[in-house]
């Protein structure tokens, strides 16, 4: 596979590849596997709590309810850190 980038961002790899040590492929590897991990396992949650909503496990709330306990909730931590 042949991967090609913007000249900014490359120019930003080749910094990084410098300054690290390391090869710029390397750099790409670890970080395209990093995200492929990171997007398999949200997956693999958003999965299983469509599993759990489907099958009654957990109940849905309305978005705005969601909202306003997230709200409740930050405020409170807000409170708690003063």
């Amino acid at each position: 596979m042949e991967v090609h980038f913007e000249p900014a961002l490359q120019a930003k790899l080749d910094q990084i590849a410098r300054e690290s040590g390391r090869d710029a492929a390397d750099l790409v590897h670890d970080a395209v596997a990093g995200y492929v991990d990171a997007f398999a396992d949200t997956r693999q949650m958003l999965d299983a709590r469509y599993d759990d909503m489907k099958s009654g496990k957990v109940k849905m709330i309305p978005g705005d309810e969601a909202f306003a306990r997230l709200m409740a909730k930050t405020e409170a931590e807000r409170q708690r850190s003063r």
